[in-house]
C-alpha cells in the first residue's frame, strides 16, 4: 500500500512530490533571510489545521503579515516561543498537536542555539509525533551568514529538505527550488523556477509542470 500523501498547498510542488508529502514528515525548508521564503510558510497553512511557532517575530506581528498578504493563507493558531526554556515549551506545544495537522517553526535557528543534545532529543520527539498523529512539521531554516549550530543535526533528521535559491541576476531576481532530500521518497532531479512576489506562482518561461 503506497504511503499517505498530505497537500503543501502549493500545487507545483504537490504535482512534482507525487501528490504532496508522505504523512509523519518532518521537513526543512532552507531560505535566505532576504528572501520570500515566508511566502511558502503562508501557503502551508492552507489543507490543514496549522499550529505556527514563531521565535524571532511576535505573534502579533505574524497575524498581521498574514492580514496583509494577498497569497492564499489557512486560519493558522500562532503561538510565539520565547522565555529561558523554548525547547520546553515546543515540546509541550508538540505533544498536544491534534490529529493530521500542521506545525510550522518559524524559524527554528533559536531552538537549534540550544544545547545540542537537548535538541536531538526534540528533534527524536517531532519525528515520533508526526508519525503518531499523521501530521507534517515544516522547521525554516534561515541560510544566513551564521547558520546556528545544530543545523547539521536537523537537516540530517528532517526527512524532506527544501533548498530555495533566491539571486539578483540583472534586472531579476531568480527563485529556484531544489528538493535534494526525501527519505523514503523521490527527491527531484531540476530544481522548480518559481515567482515569489505576492503569492507563490510558477514561472512560465520554461514548462517544469
Amino acid at each position: 500500500m503506497p504511503p499517505r500523501r498530505l497537500r503543501t498547498g502549493i500545487d507545483v510542488l504537490d504535482r512534482k512530490l507525487s501528490g504532496g508529502i508522505t504523512a509523519g514528515s518532518v521537513v526543512a525548508l532552507i531560505a535566505p533571510p532576504a528572501s520570500q521564503a515566508e511566502l511558502l510558510l503562508y501557503e502551508l497553512t492552507v489543507p490543514r489545521r496549522t499550529l505556527y511557532l514563531t521565535t524571532e517575530r511576535s505573534a502579533e506581528a505574524v497575524r498581521d503579515a498574514f492580514d496583509r498578504t494577498s497569497a492564499p493563507t489557512g486560519s493558522p493558531e500562532i503561538r510565539r516561543l520565547d522565555g529561558e526554556a523554548p525547547l520546553d515549551a515546543a515540546n509541550r506545544l508538540v505533544e498536544a498537536l491534534p490529529e493530521e495537522s500542521t506545525l510550522i517553526i518559524d524559524p527554528i535557528d533559536a531552538l537549534e542555539s540550544q544545547e545540542l543534545p537537548r535538541y536531538r532529543r526534540f528533534l527524536n520527539a517531532l519525528q515520533t509525533a508526526m508519525v503518531n498523529t499523521d501530521s507534517l512539521a515544516v522547521l525554516h531554516c534561515l541560510d544566513g551568514a551564521a547558520p546556528a549550530k545544530g543545523r547539521d543535526s536537523t537537516l540530517y533528521m528532517a526527512d524532506v529538505v527544501f533548498s530555495l535559491d533566491t539571486r539578483i541576476s540583472g534586472e531579476s531576481v531568480e527563485n529556484r527550488l531544489a528538493v535534494p532530500k526525501y527519505r523514503g521518497g523521490r527527491a527531484l532531479e531540476e530544481t522548480i523556477k518559481l515567482e515569489l512576489t505576492e503569492r507563490v506562482l510558477i514561472d512560465t518561461s520554461r514548462d517544469i509542470a
